[in-house]
């Protein structure tokens, strides 16, 4: 997990977008207070560019142009097409449907989701990549992805429910999120993994985006969005893959 630490030392073209992300992100809650929240609605869509560029530049950077393409375009249409049939049939995820908040929409789905899959999905491979290693099988590397990408979830589904974004038909029991939508990000994640199959991951860069959206989060969550539940599980849940990159990282250090 070091690896997250030493992509401090990337050029600087890797790191600007991560450091616009990070500005962005710490000024919501300021900027929310000052201007309202017609701010925060902009602000949050421009974190989600933000990061999504600083995974996409990550992945140029390591892969090229041509690999890293055809992994936007497959996690972006496959978690688009999911996104469209959860919010249409309730299946994977439960019964759910977005506001008219977050535009643009494309039969109902905002544009911007399939952005917010491809900027924690990657980070998420990336920690299950440190925690197995470079020779796990890939069935076994795409659920442990899938979990820690599920992980996230625990923070933003109750945070984006509490501003509007989207509303469940029937709230469920974990802060009025139902169960079932935790089931589908697991298997949606995990069979967009096995689709891509990715190799060579840069994981430093793409660890430190996963370490930062944790703490960024968690305290967003937890101090100024008033969602102290969801902050802790979430902190706790992201917090146990960290720990097990962490602990597999120091093991393979000579």
């Amino acid at each position: 997990m070091k690896a997250a630490f030493h992509a401090l030392r990337y050029p600087s073209s890797s790191l600007a977008p991560l450091i616009v992300w990070v500005l962005t992100m710490i000024s919501l809650p300021i900027l929310g207070w000052i201007l309202g929240e017609g701010y925060l609605l902009r602000g949050m869509s421009v974190g989600v560019l933000m990061q999504a560029c600083a995974v996409l530049i990550i992945l140029y950077k390591a892969w090229g142009l041509g690999p890293t393409l055809k992994t936007f375009a497959i996690v972006a249409v496959l978690s688009y097409l999911a996104e469209l049939i959860g919010s249409t049939t309730g299946i994977p995820f439960g019964k759910y449907y977005y506001t008219g908040l977050l535009q643009p929409q494309l039969a109902g789905v905002p544009l911007l989701i399939p952005l917010a899959w491809l900027m924690m999905l990657p980070p998420a491979w990336a920690i299950a990549e440190i925690i197995l290693g470079k020779s796990s099988r890939l069935i076994t590397f795409a659920m442990l992805a899938a979990a820690a990408f599920t992980a996230w979830d625990l923070f933003l589904d109750p945070q984006m429910v509490g501003w509007g974004f989207w509303v469940w038909e029937q709230p469920g029991s974990y802060f009025g999120i139902p169960l079932m939508n935790y089931l589908g990000w697991l298997v949606v994640s995990g069979l967009i993994t096995l689709v891509v199959n990715p190799k060579n991951l840069p994981v430093g860069p793409l660890a430190l985006v996963y370490v930062l959206t944790w703490l960024l989060q968690t305290i967003g969550q937890g101090i100024f969005w008033s969602q102290p539940g969801p902050a802790i599980v979430g902190f706790l849940g992201s917090g146990l893959f960290i720990w097990l990159a962490w602990k597999a990282d120091l093991n393979r250090t000579p």
